[in-house]
């Protein structure tokens, strides 16, 4: 079992969430809310309005989000998801906790401990996404007016 912080569009309330439960992908257990140790550029981009977490540490925000325990099955699913390893690169990042769901495993962390889990984010960029709006607390649904577009209702000449 592996931890996965979702910023984007698979947390809760958001339109790909349905996937972190759907049990052909594999086994998931909600753990908690934490934001980033670190701060990333954290940008809405590209055609499909897309939150992309720009791999520049020490710049933008402290991202908030969920961390979920998943199973190798789910694993590889949101890696395939994610386009790893050309499109978004998955590492190891350092979070604070929020709040804690304690797991199955029983184990318990204060708000304010410091985690572990893997995250999705970019090194493959535009160099104009650098200056894009960044943002601490991703929704599809904001003020932003740039809701996430599902890749399949776009006609297939549009990249």
């Amino acid at each position: 079992m592996a931890r996965v912080f979702v910023y984007g569009t698979l947390k809760k309330g958001q339109p790909n969430n349905y996937r972190m439960f759907d049990t052909s992908n594999g086994k998931t257990e909600f753990l908690g809310t934490a934001k980033t140790v670190e701060k990333f550029p954290l940008v809405i981009a590209g055609i499909y309005n897309v939150p992309y977490l720009l791999n520049i540490p020490g710049q933008g925000n402290q991202i908030h989000g969920e961390i979920y325990k998943v199973d190798e099955k789910m694993l590889e699913f949101l890696d395939d998801f994610e386009g790893v390893p050309t499109h978004y690169q998955r590492t190891l990042n350092k979070l604070e906790v929020k709040e804690w769901v304690a797991g199955a495993d029983g184990e318990t962390l204060e708000p304010g401990s410091i985690t572990e889990a893997y995250l999705y984010s970019t090194k493959t960029y535009k160099p104009e996404w650098t200056k894009l709006p960044t943002y601490d607390n991703y929704d599809s649904y904001g003020d932003h007016g740039l809701k996430a577009i599902p890749a399949n209702s776009l006609p297939a000449y549009v990249d």
